[in-house]
């Protein structure tokens, strides 16, 4: 990685994130270890923690990797209590599990353009539209309500949610996604109203269009150039590229430090290389 950012002094902070074994949470979980926080790197991707944790570990960092379902509230309160006897409590929770299905996703941007066979509006499968909602937001909501609790008890902590552009204006294809994105910007302001009187702020981000292998086939042909939805994002996005992940490292370090960002709770910020300001003309 490169040099960080921001240069914030997270030492004695312990720091939970979900999603940990994916682009976005890795990178954020080898910033605030470089940081001197001790990060607990959760995934249900085991393997892809334990690499994590093992990487840090050997540059001299404290990081643990955990695996963890969160969708699995007995399983989240079983990796609370590891965590409490491997590092302590919980002071900064990074809601970072989530993603798209394709059983919620229609093959056609409009449907008028859709042909026999395609998946239509009408053919999306109620079990995906289902899986990517929980994934998103109950993938959000129990943890909170697992590692918060530590915040609660000694009234300080920060929570930050992973939202999404889409949660301002949805993408084609991917309604459930979307709308589910969009929920999780509603809850992170409900949140921090909820634990005002607590010490505890709540934010989140709305990355913009980052590429990663989860979405490298969708944004590039096998030879290296853009597929049509590639250029259709970049041809809306004015400064014409795409986001690095470590671009979302300042925000994250700076929203999540109490000294900082002391008074602000309850924002989503968009980090997408102008994708929201451009009107398209």
């Amino acid at each position: 990685m490169k040099n960080l950012p921001l240069n914030i002094d997270y030492s004695g902070k312990v720091v939970v994130i979900t999603g940990a074994g994916g682009l976005i949470c890795g990178t954020m979980a080898r910033a605030f270890a470089q940081s001197g926080a001790k990060v607990a790197a959760l995934d249900l991707n085991e393997s892809a923690v334990q690499k994590l944790a093992d990487e840090l570990t050997s540059q001299g960092c404290v990081c643990r990797g955990y695996k963890a379902n969160v969708l699995d509230a007995e399983a989240l309160e079983a990796v609370h209590r590891a965590v409490l006897a491997d590092m302590g409590t919980c002071d900064i929770l990074v809601n970072g599990a989530g993603g798209n299905n394709s059983r919620a996703t229609t093959d056609n941007e409009y449907q008028h353009e859709a042909k026999p066979g395609d998946k239509s509006f009408f053919d999306l499968e109620p079990g995906g539209v289902d899986f990517v909602f929980k994934l998103n937001f109950q993938g959000t909501l129990l943890p909170t309500q697992t590692f918060a609790k530590d915040m609660v008890e000694k009234q300080h902590g920060c929570i930050l949610n992973i939202s999404s552009m889409n949660a301002y204006t949805p993408l084609t294809k991917i309604p459930a996604y979307s709308a589910a994105k969009a929920a999780v910007s509603n809850f992170t302001q409900w949140l921090a109203t909820h634990f005002a009187g607590t010490g505890i702020r709540c934010n989140a981000i709305a990355p913009g269009f980052l590429v990663s292998s989860q979405n490298h086939d969708l944004l590039f042909n096998p030879d290296g150039t853009p597929t049509a939805r590639s250029a259709k994002i970049l041809g809306g996005t004015p400064t014409g590229r795409f986001v690095d992940a470590e671009e979302l490292l300042g925000a994250t370090l700076f929203l999540c430090d109490d000294t900082a960002a002391s008074a602000i709770t309850g924002v989503v910020l968009p980090i997408d290389a102008g994708f929201s300001a451009y009107s398209g003309v």
